[in-house]
C-alpha cells in the first residue's frame, strides 16, 4: 500500500517531509531542515547575503517563503540542478538521523507519496497526477540507505 505524507504532523510519517527539524551538516554549514537548504541553494551562486538569510531564518516555512522570493536572482542552472539538490538534502538528512533513517528502510519497497494538494512537482497534487519528485527521491535514498546497510 502506498505511503503518503505531508507535514510534519503526518503520523510516523512526518519526518519524510523538508519541514521536519531533523538537521544536518552540508557543504560546511549546518542546515536545521532539508527546506533551509533547498531553499538557499537557489542563491548560492548569484546573492550570497540572501542565501545566509534564509539558512539562518528561524522556521522551515520562512525559508519556504523566502526561497520563492524573485526579488533575488535566482542561480541559472537552477531548473537543472534542483532535483540533484533535493536529493542531496534529503539523503544527507537520512544518513546523520539513524532514527528516521530507520522509519525510511521499514517502509519496504511501498511506494511513498508527497501528498501535497498544491504542489504538482515535488508532490502528487490535489488530483494525483503530480510528478511526486520528494517521493521519488525519498525512495530513490531510501534504496541507497539499504544498499549500504547490507554491504
Amino acid at each position: 500500500m502506498p505511503i503518503y505524507f505531508y507535514g510534519v504532523r503526518t503520523k510516523i510519517y512526518g519526518c519524510f517531509s523538508n519541514f521536519s527539524r531533523h538537521g544536518f551538516e552540508l557543504d560546511g554549514f549546518w542546515w536545521p531542515t532539508n527546506e533551509h537548504y533547498f531553499q538557499a541553494q537557489k542563491f548560492a551562486t548569484t546573492d550570497r547575503l540572501w542565501f545566509d538569510k534564509i539558512r539562518e531564518v528561524k522556521t522551515p516555512k520562512e525559508a519556504a517563503r523566502m526561497g520563492r522570493s524573485r526579488k533575488y536572482p535566482l542561480r541559472p542552472d537552477w531548473e537543472k540542478v534542483k532535483d540533484e539538490i533535493m536529493e542531496g538534502g534529503v539523503l544527507k538528512k537520512f544518513e546523520t538521523h539513524a532514527d528516521i533513517r530507520e522509519i525510511l528502510i521499514s517502509t519496504g519497497d511501498e511506494l511513498i507519496v508527497e501528498n501535497s494538494p498544491s504542489d504538482y512537482y515535488w508532490g502528487c497534487g490535489k488530483d494525483g497526477t503530480g510528478k511526486n519528485k520528494l517521493g521519488l527521491i525519498l525512495m530513490a535514498v531510501r534504496e541507497k540507505l539499504r544498499d549500504r546497510n547490507s554491504n
